[in-house]
């Protein structure tokens, strides 16, 4: 069982892109009932085997797989009760998300820009008007619900301010590749990712606020 104090552990998340994998499958996998709500929340998530591998010298990659679980779960309860979505290409990591009762969308090869990009497109598409997006490995996430601002984008950076954990922002009705739905935003995770995102986010003219946690 893993604590507050282990998760005073957490290093910053890696910025690797998702686990490519080789299974050819649907672009979409859901449950047979879609949620059509203004907000949702999208969770980027990578192969467990692959989680947190910046602490392959204090745990196994068993462990390493239960602590990148754990942290999940915490992020999903802080984003309940909107609906969650989880993006990824990894099996093992889709069914977890499945039994935790989130919409998965399968995005398999394009790496983690990409694929958070085409999700949040996905969201505009299934009826969504906002979304926050955040990484998995929030341990001390809490309410989602308080970083969404109507027509406003909201950033949240990680601790040094170097990458971006949090990014809350309205979805545009323009064509699919000018950023969501028209937005003009562009996701571009990895180092110094806070910065980029700042500079993407003013360049859509829209308000914007900074949120430190």
């Amino acid at each position: 069982v893993f604590s507050d104090a282990m998760a005073a552990t957490v290093v910053p998340h890696d910025p690797a892109p998702i686990t490519l994998t080789l299974i050819t499958i649907a672009t979409q996998r859901t449950p047979s009932t879609l949620l059509s709500v203004e907000c949702a929340v999208l969770v980027p998530m990578k192969s467990f085997d692959n989680a947190k591998a910046r602490l392959s010298g204090v745990l196994s990659p068993h462990l390493r797989g239960m602590f990148a679980r754990w942290m999940a779960d915490q992020v999903f309860n802080s984003a309940r009760p909107l609906p969650l979505y989880v993006v990824c290409d990894d099996e093992e990591v889709a069914h977890f998300a499945d039994t935790r009762a989130c919409t998965v969308l399968w995005k398999p090869g394009l790496g983690l820009n990409a694929a958070v990009q085409a999700a949040v497109d996905d969201l505009a598409l299934l009826g969504h008007d906002h979304a926050v997006v955040s990484h998995g490995d929030l341990p001390r996430s809490k309410d989602m619900a308080t970083l969404i601002e109507p027509d406003a984008i909201t950033l949240v950076p990680d601790l040094r301010s170097d990458g971006t954990n949090v990014i809350s922002l309205p979805l545009g009705t323009g064509p699919l590749g000018t950023g969501p739905l028209g937005t003009g935003f562009e996701f571009s995770y990895g180092p110094r990712s806070f910065e980029r995102h700042l500079v993407a986010a003013r360049s859509t003219g829209r308000a914007l606020s900074v949120r430190h946690h």
